[in-house]
């Protein structure tokens, strides 16, 4: 990952947690904790998300939120009506093209992010 050190790449991920909490609290979602606060799966998702942007400089959205469904997937989550992290579901387990307009929204947010590093 040529210049990043592990300590970077934590840090690229702070900033896009703290992105999207923001995001999240810009439309009255008020559940997300800060990154200090956040549970380490949350912090883990973070990191695969930079990670996958990093070695991927030219992925879309779409394939950085495919590739974040493999990784969730892998971890034992399943699609479910609810976000619920004891049950692992997740609402957001779906096709890019079927993500609200929102949930596009914080795809593309967090992958200019990363890209801005």
């Amino acid at each position: 990952m040529g210049d990043y050190t592990e300590e970077k790449i934590e840090g690229i991920a702070k900033t896009c947690h703290e992105i999207n909490k923001a995001f999240c609290e810009g439309h009255n979602d008020f559940t997300h904790l800060h990154w200090e606060e956040a549970e380490d799966w949350q912090k883990d998702s973070t990191i695969k998300g930079v990670k996958f942007v990093i070695n991927n400089p030219t992925c879309t959205p779409s394939q950085t939120h495919e590739s974040w469904i493999e990784a969730k997937i892998e971890d034992g989550w399943v699609y479910g009506k609810e976000k619920d992290a004891e049950a692992k579901t997740h609402p957001c387990l779906v096709k890019y093209q079927s993500l609200s307009p929102k949930q596009r929204a914080k795809d593309k947010l967090f992958e200019a992010t990363v890209k801005s590093f």
